[in-house]
C-alpha cells in the first residue's frame, strides 16, 4: 500500500455568506497554507481535520490501493486528486499524492 501526501494549498474565506448564515464561533480550522500531512491507507493523520476526513478519505483510500485518473484525465499527475473540504464558509483545497513505495 502508498503513502498519499496531502498537502494544504489555498484556504478560502467568505465573510458576507458568514456574516448572513452563519452563528458566530470562535475557532474553524486548524489548517495552515502549505502544511504536510502523511497517510498510511485509511488512517486519518494526527492533527487533520475530521471534517475535512470525511471528503477526503475516499480519495486517499484509492490512491493508497494504486487507483489512478480520476474522474478520466481530471488531474494531470494520474495519481493526484485536488479536493476541498465541505466547509462552504472557509474551505480549504488540498492536492492529494500518492507516493512511490521504497
Amino acid at each position: 500500500m502508498k503513502q498519499v501526501k496531502i498537502t494544504v494549498m489555498r484556504m478560502a474565506c467568505y465573510p458576507d455568506l458568514m456574516a448572513e448564515y452563519e452563528n458566530p464561533i470562535e475557532h474553524a480550522c486548524d489548517m495552515k497554507l502549505g502544511q504536510v500531512f502523511l497517510c498510511d491507507g485509511w488512517r486519518m493523520p494526527a492533527g487533520f481535520c475530521a471534517s475535512a476526513w470525511e471528503t477526503l478519505s475516499p480519495f486517499v483510500l484509492a490512491l493508497a490501493h494504486g487507483a489512478e485518473d480520476f474522474f478520466d484525465g481530471w488531474m494531470k499527475n494520474k495519481r493526484s486528486a485536488m479536493l476541498s473540504c465541505n466547509d462552504g464558509f472557509r474551505p480549504v483545497s488540498f492536492l492529494l499524492e500518492a507516493l512511490d513505495a521504497d
